[in-house]
Formats: C-alpha cells, structure tokens, sequence
C-alpha cells in the first residue's frame, strides 16, 4: 500500500517558521495503531489524517505518542492541503472530529479556523507549577490543559521549564501567557506528556487565550504571537462561543509513505 503525504509549516509565511504538521487525505481509515505508527514514524508535533463524509471531511490528529481530541496548526494544514494540492472548490471547509464541528474559510490571503470556546476554571497557583516553570505565576486557569499567566512577556520568553516536573502537573500540557510587547498577548505551551516538548505555534490553546485575553483587555479582535524558537503569528477574533483564529501556510515537502 502506498499513501501520500504533504508536510506544511503552518501559521507561516515562509518555510522552516510556525509549526509543521503531515497530512493525509485518505481514502478510508487505517487502523488506529497503524495511524499512531506512521505519526511516531514522522515524529512531527502532528500528524493529521483526513476521510471525506459526506459533505465534511472527518480528522483526526495524532502526536508521536497519542491522538488528541483538538488541532488547530493540523487542522490549518489540513485545509491548505485540500484547497492547495487537491484543489478543493468554494471557499469554506467543513470538519468533524472528536471535539464536534469545525470550519476553516479562506479570507483574504489567509485561512480562518472556526473553533469552539474552551471554558477553563480559575484555579489557585501551585507551588508544584511555580517550581516547574521556574518562574512566578500570577494566575493560573484549568481546562484539559494547565494555562499560567506570566507577569511579562519577557518572562514567557526567558522561560525553561523542568520538562519532567510539568509532565506530571494536571492536563494534556502547560500553556504559558503574557501581554505583548507588539501583539495583544504572547504564549508558549508544552506537553511532554504527549511526546511535545515544546509546541511552536498550537491553534488549540488559543481557544483558551482569546476569551481569556478578551476579557482582560476589553476588545474581541486581537493579534497574537507564539514565541517559541519557530515562533509563529496568529490572528484572533471572539465571536460568541466560537473563536476565530487566522493564519497562512506553505507547503515544504510532499512524499510516499511504502506500507
């Protein structure tokens, strides 16, 4: 069996920048071992693989060690994908997946995700995430994922975390935020636990940051900027209970996977 692939960098401009992902339009799903192998096989943050349904396509994203129930760099790459190299028509893509239903539209040079708000709950700061990450927390809010506010952006940046000390902390990762210097906030995430050390730029954690970041800063349309090594930027809108969450992508490779 031969499978194509295409490796995108996404919420980039240019290659070796954002985050990369591999992508498979698949006819009909592999096993689920199978699709866990080829991800570790690549051994990129993602791998997404896609089956068209019926009028929406159904993903499904696996790190090199685990599925997860939400992508936003795949699902970009995704999109890219079926617009850019399989040359789908109109300008909207429909997806299902383990979280319900997403959409990604091209607009302006750039493609839009449409993703579901994340609630999170105010938790206090524990001595155990302050040790972790090595830094003073101010804030600290709990949803599937463990998210940090840092006094500055400074701080975010000079970060470096105890990788084992946050694998065993609450969450699939730790998420760490700040208000921008030139962006309306900044963050960085990592989940060792999953096989990420640190993720350069991650769609889904910003359905944790633009309500977060809405509500501190009084205004719905905000710009946003990953400040891992890759680094990566990302524009962010709060419409309701969906975020909007914008960027580019480019296509660094494509191949054959012999099975």
């Amino acid at each position: 069996m031969h499978l194509d692939y295409h490796q995108i960098d996404a919420f980039a401009q240019r290659p070796f920048t954002g985050n990369p992902a591999v992508v498979y339009r698949l006819d009909a799903w592999l096993a689920e071992s199978l699709m866990q192998q080829i991800a570790a096989e690549h051994n990129q943050a993602e791998t997404a693989f896609v089956v068209r349904e019926g009028a929406q396509w159904h993903i499904r994203w696996f790190t090199p060690t685990a599925e997860v129930p939400l992508c936003g760099h795949a699902t970009l790459a995704t999109a890219h994908v079926l617009f850019e190299c399989y040359g789908e028509a109109g300008e909207r893509l429909d997806f299902t997946c383990k979280s319900g239903a997403l959409s990604v539209t091209r607009e302006q040079g750039r493609l839009v995700l449409d993703f579901p708000v994340v609630q999170a709950a105010d938790v206090a700061v524990s001595i155990e995430l302050e040790r972790a990450l090595g830094v003073p927390v101010l804030a600290a809010r709990q949803s599937n994922e463990l998210m940090a506010v840092l006094e500055s952006e400074q701080a975010v940046r000079d970060c470096t975390p105890d990788l084992v000390a946050l694998a065993k902390l609450p969450g699939l990762g730790v998420l760490i935020t700040a208000p921008g210097l030139q962006h309306d906030f900044v963050s960085r995430y990592f989940a060792p636990s999953i096989g990420i050390n640190e993720d350069p730029v991650t769609g889904s954690t910003h359905c944790l940051l633009i309500p977060y970041w809405a509500e501190r800063l009084g205004k719905t349309e905000m710009s946003a900027f990953q400040c891992s090594a890759r680094g990566g930027e990302l524009h962010c809108r709060l419409q309701g209970e969906r975020v909007k969450i914008a960027g580019q992508a480019v296509l660094v490779s494509k191949g054959t996977l012999f099975l």
